[in-house]
């Protein structure tokens, strides 16, 4: 049994390792060193993308174990203060991590096989994840690391869409003389606004987790303090719930766009930056089941199953992969990417035994529907 001490002293040293995406190597290399020295996994590798792969055991139930190792950017001091352990990542998500990597490291051989995997790039553009779709490895379970809290069990993640938007007036003027041109960036909020109007329309629900959220995160346009601007360029980032599609999010968008383009007669273009399509987990599926029995073995209650309105790699694999997926961990979203990003210490301890009774109420459950059958 992995001691709390060595868990808590692992965890800080992932957190003393900076990784924003793309800038994980030091901790994939870490972490395999500590796969293949310590922590008793038959097969560990780095693959071309920079995901972390540690195997263990043989046959079924094939369970992969998947988190991130890359964080947001900004350095947060990592110390233990009040029985928390703060450091850049330490919700979001090097404490699930690593709970992940030493309940995987307990699995017995005998119980199936688990596969631990340290993605790159969740943060960024979920490189790591979809090289892990790529490969088509054989699994019949996933579970994901992210904070939920370890009374929490997160089935369901909304999509996402991100467009790129680019409006081109064609010419500017001096700033002296703006009525000599148009202007790029006023032009815009017509079509950001359309848009707004169009999905708050079609889109809004009776909770937040069912409804389309739409925000304006990038803008830039303009050459100069004294010129009016030819060009303008958005990013849009909407989180498309479990009731509906990117696709028809975007059909929606499409359409406005085009009729603002006409009503002004202004060239204007997009491009999709970003189109992954929601996800909720079967409630009644043996790994549901299983993290469940392992929240209720160590925490004496059943677990809240919770819809949440971000997206993540379980979004990715899920839609991919079609066997039962969710996502759990310890620490608290709302700590995620803060000056003050921290975790619960007792709680991440905890965590590790709830990935470790999940594990093994899973292979139990598995074999079980397997011999009926």
């Amino acid at each position: 049994m992995v001691s709390p001490s060595y868990a808590i002293e692992l965890l800080q040293k992932a957190l003393e390792i900076y990784t924003p995406s793309r800038s994980e190597a030091a901790l994939a290399n870490f972490l395999k060193e500590k796969c293949t020295n310590e922590l008793g996994f038959e097969q560990v590798s780095i693959d071309s993308v920079g995901n972390v792969i540690a195997t263990k055991g043989t046959g079924e139930p094939r369970i992969l174990l998947c988190g991130h190792m890359d964080t947001v950017p900004g350095q947060v001091p990592v110390r233990i203060e009040d029985g928390h352990l703060y450091g850049r990542g330490a919700s979001d998500a090097k404490a699930p991590l690593i709970a992940m990597l030493l309940a995987a490291s307990e699995f017995p051989k005998q119980s199936g096989t688990v596969i631990f995997a340290g993605v790159v790039d969740e943060e960024g553009n979920a490189t790591g994840v979809k090289h892990l779709v790529k490969s088509k490895m054989a699994i019949d379970y996933a579970m994901f690391g992210e904070p939920s809290g370890i009374e929490n069990i997160t089935i369901a993640y909304k999509g996402r869409l991100a467009i790129r938007l680019t409006v081109d007036v064609g010419d500017s003027a001096h700033a002296s003389a703006p009525w000599l041109a148009r202007n790029a960036v006023e032009e815009m909020y017509d079509f950001w606004n359309s848009i707004k109007s169009e999905i708050e329309k079609v889109g809004t629900a009776d909770t937040k987790a069912n409804s389309i959220s739409c925000s304006l995160t990038e803008i830039s346009g303009g050459s100069s303090h004294n010129v009016t601007p030819q060009k303008c360029k958005i990013t849009i980032d909407m989180r498309v719930p479990t009731t509906t599609t990117c696709q028809k999010v975007l059909d929606i968008v499409d359409d406005v766009i085009e009729k603002v383009k006409a009503q002004k007669g202004i060239k204007t273009t997009y491009r999709i930056e970003d189109k992954t399509e929601p996800f909720e987990a079967d409630h009644s599926s043996a790994l549901v089941r299983a993290l469940s029995l392992g929240v209720l073995d160590v925490c004496k209650k059943r677990p809240v199953l919770l819809r949440k309105t971000g997206t993540g790699d379980m979004n990715v694999l899920g839609n991919s992969f079609k066997v039962p997926v969710v996502t759990y961990g310890p620490g608290d979203p709302h700590a995620s990417h803060t000056a003050d990003e921290r975790v619960n210490i007792e709680e991440f301890v905890s965590s590790v035994e709830v990935f470790t009774r999940s594990l093994f109420h899973l292979s139990r459950i598995h074999h079980i529907k397997k011999n009926k059958k």
